[in-house]
């Protein structure tokens, strides 16, 4: 027996015993650290990427899709559906400011709008007594 026994400590590289850990894992996020990583190079932003970067925006990235899910989870509870559907998703986004100021540019294919009926087509509140005399004609 050499000397080219794989031991625990030392030597070059992973030793054949232990696993290997996701960047993602590692820093506690569901989003994949490694392939944000890749699309930065990639996407030639900059010359380098440092290794903080992908793990921030990965993180950040998973707060915005978890916030968008919370609130159009709730939508679809309000509306009792057991499912989110591209409607829910409008209608979370539309109805909170932060959100909707950051997808203020975005469509959202399916979304519709939300529902709101200008205050001029409202019909007008009819008060007893005074001006009764002037809308006689319109009451029939």
């Amino acid at each position: 027996m050499s000397s080219q026994t794989i031991s625990a400590k030392g030597g070059r590289g992973r030793s054949k015993d232990t696993k290997s850990v996701s960047k993602s894992a590692r820093a506690g996020l569901q989003f994949p650290v490694g392939r944000v990583a890749r699309f930065l190079k990639k996407g030639r932003y900059a010359e380098r990427v440092g290794s903080g970067s992908p793990v921030y925006l990965s993180a950040v990235l998973e707060y915005l899709a978890a916030e968008v899910l919370e609130l159009a989870g709730n939508a679809a509870r309000d509306n009792k559906k057991n499912r989110i559907v591209p409607r829910h998703i409008q209608l979370a986004v539309r109805n909170d400011e932060e959100l909707s100021k950051l997808l203020g540019g975005v469509t959202i294919a399916n979304g519709g709008v939300l529902p709101n009926i200008h205050q001029n087509l409202l019909p007008k509140k009819s008060g007893k007594g005074k001006g009764e005399i002037g809308s006689a004609s319109q009451e029939f």
